[in-house]
């Protein structure tokens, strides 16, 4: 049985892996192909996985410290200030628009499906969030204008662990009532217990997880585990002292650290996402295998009308409610009505709840699964396959990708990212040195804090509008592995890395560039050459082609005393960027061509 088991969390481990490479290569929420992978390996298709058959009494505890991690995660990235900082329209959405989801689609279960109402109510509050996980693959295939992408990217960040707060409060006060409680008063304060376990200790955790950071009491290398046993410990105790209090208290314990001052938590934050998305790659092939296919065809059409209800009755009126006196038109309103894939937050905490009712003695526990599974994947396949058509029929599509994605946010690239500015073009640089970064800040320049290639990046990197990458980092390999890892986000012909100084490595140990991006400013143009030109007085400066002063003359005035840079087309809209000395034959009178050029008194 062992060797079984072993051989059944290998298998699962490479499919999942699998799955996520292949959305990620199709530009698919991962979820999608993990619950299609599940369906299909266990008992609604082939039933070559049973996962209870396989883990038995595992199960239970397993899912549980999955979904306890996974939220603990969700946690660590509500920082109260971006909820402050957020427009009041997203603000709506995440509160009072959360709420109207919650309440319509728990009425439309109790009515349609005939569910209890703890049930109905607890189903509701599962299907609330969206999540970036779902949101941010959808939104870089379908191109919206700025405006909508922004409200449905900053509402599925925000609303993912606050809906998870709202379903583990709902299935907490679900469980406060069984037991045979005398009253209402007594339920209240077993809810009230519930309630104060969680807060208190999970207040208490982060705090004190907090302080250990800060004070440096751990070495960096025990940070990550340290912090992964203790969310585990926290969980246990909490449910030894309150049941069912665990999920409530990781949540809570994720929020402290999160809005703590000065706590170092990007680095637990960045093995938290990688640990998520292994849990997440195995948890979601489980938990659809077991679905039960029987149960779920006895509701029937019933389920389509449930589907019907949270696209087009739930989510339009949640919208225009939180909309309501905003600066949005009507075919914006209408497309972030359309717009609302459901994801990992829903999924998981379903199963669990699911499991967890059905031994309270809920015979249709179960169906929260199936329902939830559902939705998700109904809202992802209906919304991906026609939000684009909408999109288009309605105008609020973005044509234009004038935004530029910067590795590195050294001088070079401040000052590349300030000419291309000044010319409508805007650039947002990437750092994980916060000295560069503040730099860049200081110069009104768009900056994002961290790796472009980490999983974070993957989730939080605002790439609305970006259509171009210029990797000008003095770290060549993470130049080129940013080429790689963004080369189906933009196509190779829009990729850009500057050379890299060899430094008497060889070629067995750098990483090769051909294939992956195209030469920045031609082979002979280095980081180093145009940060030792810039650093002597050499200048960033537009000249205008005109038909008595073309290329060949700019060309023949500058000499070698100019690297051509960029050229801007007539009104703004395109910008071609120099792999060679050359200049195409493409620009002509009225472009603009920006050029590093050396004043008269500057020695190179």
């Amino acid at each position: 049985m062992t060797e079984h088991l072993m051989l059944a969390l290998a298998i699962i481990g490479i499919l999942g892996s699998l799955a996520q490479w292949a959305a990620w290569w199709l530009k698919l929420p991962s979820i999608l192909l993990l619950l299609l992978l599940g369906i299909v390996l266990g008992k609604p298709v082939t039933g070559l996985i049973d996962p209870d058959l396989i883990f038995g009494d595992l199960l239970f505890p397993m899912v549980s410290l999955a979904v306890a991690v996974i939220l603990f995660e969700g946690a660590l990235t509500l920082n109260f200030s971006q909820i402050r900082g957020l427009e009041s329209v997203v603000r709506r959405m995440v509160s009072v628009g959360m709420l109207i989801t919650w309440l319509v689609i728990a009425v439309a279960t109790r009515y349609l499906l005939d569910l209890s109402w703890q049930l109905s109510l607890l189903f509701g509050s599962l299907v609330v969030v969206t999540g970036p996980t779902v949101i941010v693959p959808m939104l870089r295939i379908l191109k919206l204008n700025k405006k909508v992408a922004n409200v449905l990217r900053w509402e599925g960040i925000v609303i993912d662990p606050l809906g998870a707060l709202l379903a583990v409060l709902v299935f907490n006060f679900i469980i406060s009532t069984q037991g045979g409680a005398a009253g209402l008063l007594e339920v209240l304060l077993d809810f009230g217990w519930i309630l104060l376990i969680g807060c208190v200790l999970g207040g208490v955790a982060g705090a004190l997880l907090g302080l250990i950071l800060r004070r440096h009491w751990l070495p960096e290398y025990l940070h990550n585990v340290f912090t992964l046993t203790l969310v585990f410990a926290v969980f246990a105790f909490s449910d030894f002292l309150a049941h069912e209090s665990g999920l409530l208290t990781v949540t809570v314990m994720g929020m402290w650290l999160a809005n703590s001052k000065n706590t170092p938590i990007e680095d637990i934050l960045n093995f938290k996402e990688s640990l998520t998305v292994l849990l997440i790659s195995g948890l979601f092939i489980i938990l659809a295998a077991r679905l039960d296919w029987d149960a779920f065809m006895q509701i029937g059409w019933l389920s389509i009308f449930l589907f019907l209800v949270v696209q087009f009755v739930a989510r339009p009126l949640k919208v225009f409610i939180s909309t309501w006196g905003s600066e949005l038109d009507l075919k914006e309103k209408i497309i972030l009505s359309w717009i609302a894939p459901r994801g990992i937050v829903a999924a998981a905490v379903s199963a669990l709840f699911a499991l967890k009712l059905e031994q309270q003695g809920y015979a249709d526990a179960p169906l929260l699964v199936s329902l939830t599974f559902m939705v998700i994947i109904g809202t992802v396949v209906f919304q991906s396959a026609t939000a684009g058509i909408l999109a288009n029929k309605l105008g609020v599509s973005s044509s234009e990708a004038k935004g530029i994605l910067m590795v590195g946010s050294n001088p070079v690239a401040i000052a590349i990212a300030q000419a291309l500015n000044s010319h409508g073009f805007e650039c947002m640089v990437s750092d994980s040195h916060w000295r560069y970064i503040r730099e860049a800040r200081m110069k009104d320049i768009k900056t994002y804090y961290g790796n472009v290639v980490s999983e974070h990046a993957d989730q939080h990197l605002d790439l609305i509008g970006v259509g171009k990458l210029l990797a000008v980092s003095m770290n060549q390999d993470l130049n080129l592995l940013a080429a790689t890892r963004y080369k189906n986000e933009f196509g190779r012909a829009h990729i850009y890395v500057l050379k890299g100084e060899d430094k008497g490595k060889g070629e067995k140990h750098s990483v090769a560039q051909e294939g992956l991006a195209r030469h920045l400013f031609g082979k002979e143009v280095t980081y180093a050459k145009l940060a030792s030109w810039l650093g002597q007085g050499a200048q960033i400066k537009t000249t205008l082609l005109t038909e008595e002063f073309t290329v060949t003359d700019y060309l023949a005035k500058h000499g070698k005393q100019v690297i051509p840079m960029f050229a801007v087309s007539p009104g703004g809209k395109t910008l071609k960027v120099f792999t060679h000395s050359e200049i195409s034959d493409q620009v002509a009178a009225g472009w603009k061509v920006i050029g590093l050029i050396k004043e008269n008194n500057a020695q190179v």
